[in-house]
């Protein structure tokens, strides 16, 4: 019986990982010289991205519905995205890693706010940020701000 469950079960299966894979990845970068590097580039703001990836499910839950959406990747084409992660368990990030990522916070983040959003122009100038995100009611007040805030 459990056999023919599974067999049952087996193309649903197969056609949910085929859609998720269908979905292309959005690049993140994690190095900021590389992030500065290709927004002068693409005369692209830099979307930076202040997350505890281990700790903070607020960061968790933003991820998933608005990072991980279509919705996302449509505006994030406008902007350079920098992944700036700050876990508790530190063999997560490379000791230069967390090391960058700690002066990205006391730089750009000084009040230790997770989740937030930093605008940074080519000029390396703050130009607008958001923080906090409650539930999905959140993720158009995101998508909005991305979109008021690009340049294109």
């Amino acid at each position: 019986m459990k056999k023919n469950f599974l067999l049952l079960l087996f193309p649903f299966l197969v056609h949910a990982q085929n859609n998720s894979a269908d979905i292309k990845e959005t690049d993140w970068l994690t190095d900021y010289a590389n992030a500065q590097e290709v927004a002068k580039k693409t005369n692209s703001n830099i979307l930076m991205y202040f997350t505890g990836s281990d700790w903070c499910s607020p960061c968790k839950a933003l991820k998933k519905d608005l990072f991980d959406t279509n919705q996302f990747k449509e505006v994030a084409k406008d902007y350079v995205l920098l992944y700036v992660d700050l876990p508790r368990k530190k063999e997560l990030l490379s000791a230069e890693e967390m090391k960058q990522n700690k002066a990205l916070l006391s730089q750009w983040n000084k009040k230790g706010i997770f989740p937030l959003i930093s605008l940074v122009s080519t000029e390396e100038k703050e130009l607008a940020s958001l923080s906090g995100y409650g539930s999905k009611v959140d993720v158009e007040k995101y998508l909005d701000f991305l979109r008021k805030n690009s340049k294109m």
